[in-house]
């Protein structure tokens, strides 16, 4: 098996959409990005909601989405972990919350 160089570009902030109204990065003008993406295989992440372990709907951030790219997994946020718990119940039976 050959060994190929890999990179990984993390665009913070770079929305993907593509509507066109009210889209800096789709109007911009992006000849290497656009280039990057016709050469080479790529892909995109979805982060935000459950994807990064925020509740469905909530906008990810930064900090919330270089904490699940360095973990390579979803990590729950406090919220949601405490939502999911009181959905299957866990939640009350927590040694630490009932006595």
């Amino acid at each position: 098996m050959t060994k190929k160089p890999l990179m990984l570009m993390i665009l913070d902030g770079w929305g993907l959409s593509s509507e066109k109204k009210a889209n800096a990065i789709l109007n911009a003008n992006t000849p290497n990005y656009n280039k990057l993406m016709k050469q080479y295989p790529n892909t995109s992440l979805e982060a935000s909601g459950l994807a990064v372990g925020l509740p469905e709907g909530q906008m990810g951030n930064s900090e919330v989405g270089h904490l699940n790219l360095g973990a390579g997994r979803i990590v729950y946020q406090d919220l949601t972990r405490v939502s999911q718990d009181i959905k299957n119940g866990g939640f009350f039976k927590n040694p630490s919350l009932v006595w």
